[in-house]
């Protein structure tokens, strides 16, 4: 049911997707940056009446059933922009799954796939 709630790029998504930036390969079990940003292409207000308020980035293992959650970013309203860099590691290639929310317009979604070498 919750899926009919997550936009991911139509209605207004240009400023409210969260772009996931990470290398494509990456070596089993060693650490690599992660980049994740709301508004990357065209900037999303950051006003106390149009906000991004948090983002949380997951993972989901090749052949697995479940999301891994790896943590939650939040955002204070014209003090923080919705941009964070963190550091992951994996054990088997995954898709690595990012959802924002904007105050004004629900949960958005972004996903890139990363593969071990």
């Amino acid at each position: 049911m919750l899926e009919q709630f997550v936009k991911t790029g139509d209605f207004k998504g240009e400023k409210h997707v969260p772009v996931i930036t990470a290398p494509e390969k990456v070596k089993k079990g060693e650490w690599f940056e992660v980049e994740i940003v709301v508004g990357k292409e065209i900037p999303h207000p950051n006003t106390l009446e149009h906000h991004i308020s948090w983002i949380d980035l997951y993972m989901i293992p090749e052949g697995g059933q479940f999301l891994v959650h790896l943590g939650r970013f939040e955002f204070v309203p014209e003090r923080n922009e919705p941009f964070v860099k963190t550091k992951i590691k994996l054990e088997t290639n995954a898709k690595l799954l990012a959802v924002s929310y904007c105050n004004l317009h629900g949960l958005w979604e972004g996903t890139t796939n990363v593969e071990i070498e």
